[in-house]
């Protein structure tokens, strides 16, 4: 298998293993998606870590499986593509990238579709798609303009320039940057924490948000209102509201 599952602490691990550059084959897209969804499904699994191990993230689709591929063969595959990686951006558990090396064409695409992104701090990331005389075509397009806004993405995409961890920092396309060896434990770390919280307040939330970027004002008002309200359903909202009131805030506990 090209992707393995490593559950510990709540954590699900979804780690790329194709080297020597984790090229984002067809076997691979699939794969994503089949442990995506098996993420999804399950309640061992409270947060998820997207890695590629300690040298590289992922570089990239495989160029040479794409360039057998003919224009018809792209028109089938390209939904598959895409569903694989919504499929990741679509868990709906908090979810962390956790890049080393290289990510770049899909690698980025991957990391786009997580919540929130730790690189280490000689990574580099990019779309070079258009080197090849492509678009990105896995979610570039749409994911990177929303995270750093139209301009800096045309900029990448149009370039296919690759930019250092500081300068992916600066342009908000990652949010922390470490030391390259102490890349996945920083992610995990951030992922067991919220593993421990409420799970479908987390759900919530990030659904809400989600929603919101995707559409007018007004629908992500109601798509936050009916989740606030349905939050006072849970026994997560009872417990939160009972240690607040007896113990102060900040010190429940949820299962």
């Amino acid at each position: 298998m090209t992707v393995h599952l490593e559950v510990a602490e709540g954590v699900g691990t979804l780690r790329l293993d194709r080297p020597p550059m984790n090229a984002l084959d067809v076997a691979t897209q699939d794969r994503l998606k089949e442990l995506a969804e098996e993420v999804t499904r399950r309640t061992d699994v409270r947060a998820v870590v997207i890695h590629g191990g300690e040298k590289v993230f992922a570089a990239g689709a495989d160029i040479k499986e794409m360039q057998a591929m003919d224009h018809a063969a792209m028109i089938v595959r390209s939904r598959a593509l895409q569903d694989s990686f919504s499929a990741v951006a679509r868990i709906p558990k908090p979810v962390v990238a956790a890049i080393t090396g290289y990510a770049l064409g899909g690698g980025c695409e991957l990391a786009l579709c997580a919540d929130f992104r730790i690189a280490a701090d000689d990574a580099k990331l990019g779309q070079p798609e258009i080197l090849l005389g492509l678009i990105p075509g896995a979610g570039g397009t749409q994911r990177l303009s929303r995270l750093i806004g139209p301009s800096k993405a045309k900029d990448l995409i149009f370039t296919g320039r690759m930019v250092k961890a500081e300068d992916a920092l600066s342009l908000g396309l990652v949010d922390r940057i470490v030391p390259a060896a102490e890349v996945y434990t920083a992610a995990h770390t951030w992922a067991a924490k919220l593993a421990q919280g409420p799970a479908i307040a987390l759900r919530a939330a990030k659904e809400s948000i989600d929603t919101g970027l995707e559409t007018d004002l007004e629908t992500g008002l109601a798509v936050e209102r009916n989740w606030f309200a349905g939050l006072f359903a849970t026994e997560d909202r009872e417990r939160g509201m009972r240690s607040f009131v007896e113990e102060g805030p900040g010190k429940a506990k949820f299962l």
